[in-house]
């Protein structure tokens, strides 16, 4: 009995060695296999950069020490240049050669600048890329012989969609969506004259489609917007973006342009006295000065108008102004009117008028020596002379072209309309909600 047991204990204890040998084979035979897919995707992964990096900026870089940096503040040319193994004369020669092509003193902070170099111990620079936007770049090339030339990177236009509902304002909840901060500015340039940005209320909400520009799959700007819906204190505001001939705009659901355009002048009866220069002969103050207006001489009394469509920001007297009324008539136009005998009754801080409203009417108040109106033109923040400037045109759809606008408004419209709003969770929202964890909410809410 004794030995049959030790056989037994034998033959299990055999069995045991078996089975942990075939354990440990098949564990090795598959950490094996893993660890050779794993080695394969890394070699693979490997060979496919290598391959990718063999150009950049479409230089070869094989064999080559690439180094990325940004510019500094005050950083010039030859400070990047110098510690490269570049001498003086050839950094010369090449500002001189990039006169046509790109001012080297206009290297700007923070723009990002490649140095392709000999892969030696000097680290000679054979290339410098320096990136004027993220699209365009200048090559400095110090190789073979010295050249400058620019290059721009592929650019793929991708068609999107954006909804949302306005907290804060229309910048902000732009950005929360992961918009391009372009886009904002584009949108409020199109409803410019229908919406009062400067005015909106939570509850606002928009629908876009757009065509946005993308570099190696990054935004980098916007193309073209399509068609938008804007809805503002309760009213539906739409445009669709429509090629009328040779020019192109935005037009509503009922084929009105969304542009407004500018009276040629607030007065209907006066002569130009002077004009908008940077440099004129002040008649009273005996002395050269810029002078950001345009002045129209016309008897005292004369009444002024609004070129165009706005609200009242500024009505008031002052020593150098007068009597003069300022309006802004949306986010990028601006316009004042100077010297005003009185202003019109009613025109005050807050009043919206309508274009050809009287506003004031001429006189010699303020510095002036004569009854005129200087009138002054602004764009974006800055005072320009308004003949100069290429105004939108107001003209609604042709006749001729209503029947295929409309078309393309109703394939708009809705495609718009099968956009649905998304509501998201404001970003600055503590961790929990009523208990509850945000990463435990529904990723719809």
């Amino acid at each position: 009995m004794k030995i049959k047991a030790i056989g037994i204990i034998l033959l299990l204890g055999m069995i045991g060695a078996g089975f942990t040998l075939f354990y440990r084979h098949y564990e090795y035979q598959t950490d094996f296999h893993t660890n050779s897919k794993e080695l394969t995707d890394s070699l693979s992964l490997t060979i496919d950069t290598i391959a990718y990096e063999q150009k950049l900026y479409e230089l070869p870089v094989e064999d080559k020490i690439v180094i990325t940096d940004k510019i500094k503040p005050n950083q010039r040319l030859s400070e990047i240049l110098l510690p490269h193994n570049i001498e003086y004369k050839y950094i010369h020669e090449l500002a001189e050669k990039s006169k046509t092509v790109f001012d080297v003193r206009k290297l700007a902070f923070n723009h990002q600048y490649t140095l392709i170099c000999k892969e030696d111990s000097l680290q000679t620079v054979e290339q410098m890329i320096y990136e004027i936007d993220p699209v365009d770049y200048v090559v400095f090339n110090l190789k073979d012989s010295v050249s400058v030339y620019r290059g721009a990177k592929p650019v793929e236009i991708v068609e999107k969609h954006l909804t949302g509902t306005i907290d804060y304002s229309l910048y902000q909840t732009m950005m929360d969506e992961g918009a391009s901060p372009l886009l904002s500015h584009e949108l409020s340039e199109i409803f410019a004259w229908q919406v009062d940005f400067f005015h909106i209320q939570k509850g606002d909400r928009f629908k876009i489609i757009y065509q946005e520009k993308q570099v190696d799959g990054h935004p980098v700007g916007i193309a073209n917007i399509d068609g938008a819906y804007f809805q503002h204190a309760g009213n539906d505001y739409w445009a669709v973006f429509y090629q009328q001939g040779e020019k192109d705009s935005y037009f509503d659901e009922e084929g009105n342009s969304l542009r407004k355009a500018f009276l040629k002048a607030p007065l209907k009866y006066s002569r130009i006295s002077s004009s908008f220069s940077r440099r004129r002969f002040h008649p009273v103050q005996k002395r050269w000065k810029s002078h950001l207006g345009t002045d129209y001489a016309a008897p005292t009394g004369t009444p002024i108008m609004s070129v165009g469509d706005g609200v009242i920001q500024e009505a008031q007297y002052k020593r150098y102004n007068g009597n003069y009324v300022k309006v802004r008539h949306n986010g990028t136009f601006t316009t004042q009117y100077l010297h005003m005998s009185k202003i019109a009754k009613g025109i005050r801080p807050g009043v919206r008028v309508k274009q050809g409203q009287v506003i004031g009417y001429v006189g010699s108040t303020g510095l002036a020596t004569g009854p005129h109106c200087c009138f002054r033109f602004w764009k974006n923040g800055q005072q320009v002379d308004p003949r100069r400037q290429k105004i939108p045109s107001a003209k609604p759809i042709d006749k001729s072209e209503k029947e295929n606008y409309f078309a393309a408004r109703d394939a708009m419209m809705a495609r718009l309309n099968a956009l649905s709003f998304q509501h998201h969770l404001p970003k600055n929202l503590f961790e929990e909600v009523e208990g509850i964890c945000i990463e435990e909410l529904p990723y719809n809410l």
